[in-house]
């Protein structure tokens, strides 16, 4: 499995991307529980996937609502991406970035991967 990754930062938070292929809804439940437990250490483990143009999962993890998943849809969804996770890892730096902070980043971040 080829994953796509990316690094974002912002006033001291790091925000890593990952994009992959993925099959079915489990296994994407399953890489997200694997990123989960490899990056237990960091503030949030934000995604989103698409299966279909039916079929579409999104988890903020904490930050405020609609400022990590739904931007991370909206890059796949910009791509025209399909059968696709990607997860957006923050540690975070110190800085409050706002909500329109949060969603630029998890946006480049996911960005960034997909096209890696």
């Amino acid at each position: 499995m080829e994953t796509g990754k990316s690094i974002y930062k912002d006033r001291g938070s790091k925000f890593l991307g990952f994009a992959e292929t993925i099959e079915t809804e489990d296994e994407a439940k399953a890489r997200i529980a694997w990123y989960k437990k490899k990056y237990h250490d960091a503030r949030h483990v934000c995604y989103a996937y698409r299966l279909g143009s039916d079929l579409w999962r999104t988890k903020d993890d904490g930050e405020p609502h609609g400022t990590a998943g739904l931007p991370i849809l909206r890059a796949i969804d910009a791509q025209k991406r399909d059968k696709v996770l990607v997860v957006v890892v923050r540690y975070f730096g110190g800085t409050l970035l706002g909500t329109g902070g949060l969603m630029v980043a998890y946006r480049e971040a996911a960005k960034g991967a997909l096209n890696n």
